[in-house]
């Protein structure tokens, strides 16, 4: 029986997906997992007994990732299990930013008297633009931009895309109509609206800032469903008192967009869907499972990419800094055991590797000689 605690509510959907082999526990003391959407864990001691943090959503800068990481605390997210409930807002801001319907509303519930006739003379002051063969700029090419793109090239956009690392999964599901730009300039400077998909890293942070925004076309329209921090918000403010910047629609109300008429702040909406809760929370218990069961790591945002068939009695889950001679080290406790390793996979993924090896059996002995290996972080016996 493995134990789960959720930080945050968890869908039920995804909670039934663990199935009877688990339980969800009020307290995180004799947890083996848990599963969190936007609680901030930085500052949370974690009990040895945690195994796996599953985020349900793809971002996850309320996790201390590396930390975890020196733990042997596999952290997961659930990349794409949103995309199509961002997608649909992203263009929902995209219309938005194109006719003046958030200003119209509000004024239109301030009408009371002779409203027909005060609606027909006063309209033309929210009259906006059509989208119909402007170029829409798609910065960044994964899950959602891909959707983004496609969607907005059925609406009869010109689409222009970047990403230098574009997947081939995302190429793959990319439009052959979508144009593939070589550098960011080229977006800045043919796009009429700009919408940005790109995760925050120290390269990514205020990457729209004033040198970014003096590129683009006049009267640009700026969409970011992202993250807020990839916007430097005073350098936007100024662009949209210029006219640089048409408008500039945000899931990010933070202070300092707040009050600007040229600016529309959505509370954070972007994965806010039904189906995107039960879609995430689902994909998190999946990950959970593979990994407490079987070892595998899929999705994990502090260590790789790992998972192999599995056909014997017991596998040994080691988690390890990737560094030269670890392996030799590993399987020399086992040769001196006497123990065939039936099969083998290793995956790195910058300071931190993970092994999986299947054997018949291994006792307590062999494990802990394991564990004493110098830079071995943590090892996993696990039976079917």
């Amino acid at each position: 029986m493995f134990n789960i605690h959720t930080l945050n509510k968890i869908s039920s959907k995804g909670l039934d997906e663990l199935g009877e082999n688990y339980q969800v526990i009020e307290g995180m003391e004799t947890a083996d997992a848990i599963l969190v959407r936007s609680a901030k864990m930085h500052d949370l001691t974690l009990p040895e007994s945690v195994l796996a943090i599953a985020r349900a959503g793809a971002g996850v800068n309320n996790i201390p990732i590396e930390a975890y990481a020196e733990k042997g605390v596999v952290v997961f997210n659930t990349p794409g299990a949103n995309a199509n409930a961002v997608k649909e807002l992203v263009l929902c801001g995209l219309f938005l930013s194109s006719r003046k319907v958030v200003d119209g509303i509000n004024w239109a519930k301030t009408l009371t008297e002779d409203v027909a006739k005060t609606v027909e003379k006063g309209k033309s002051t929210f009259a906006g633009q059509e989208i119909l063969g402007k170029k829409l700029g798609v910065i960044g090419l994964g899950a959602i931009g891909v959707m983004v793109a496609n969607a907005a090239q059925a609406l009869g956009m010109e689409v222009i895309g970047y990403d230098p690392y574009i997947s081939i999964d995302a190429a793959w599901g990319l439009s052959r109509n979508i144009k593939h730009a070589t550098t960011l300039d080229e977006v800045y400077s043919e796009a009429d609206y700009i919408t940005v998909h790109v995760p925050l890293l120290e390269s990514t942070k205020h990457m729209l800032n004033k040198e970014a925004l003096d590129k683009m076309k006049d009267g640009v329209r700026v969409l970011n469903f992202a993250r807020d921090t990839l916007v430097e918000n005073n350098d936007m403010k100024a662009a949209l008192a210029t006219g640089k910047v048409a408008v500039y629609v945000t899931d990010f109300p933070v202070e300092d967009v707040l009050g600007n008429d040229q600016i529309i702040t959505i509370p954070h909406l972007g994965a806010s869907t039904e189906e995107s809760e039960e879609n995430c929370a689902v994909m998190a218990a999946k990950e959970v499972k593979a990994y407490l069961e079987e070892g595998h790591i899929i999705n994990s945002v502090n260590y790789p990419q790992c998972s192999m068939p599995w056909n014997t009695s017991a596998r040994i889950a080691i988690a390890h800094k990737n560094i030269p001679a670890i392996l030799g080290k590993i399987t020399a406790v086992l040769a001196e055991a006497g123990l065939n390793i039936q099969d083998m996979t290793n995956r790195s993924r910058g300071d931190y590797a993970y092994t999986l090896m299947d054997v018949e059996s291994a006792s307590e002995e062999v494990l802990n000689a394991i564990r004493g290996i110098e830079k071995v972080i943590k090892v996993r016996y696990i039976t079917k």
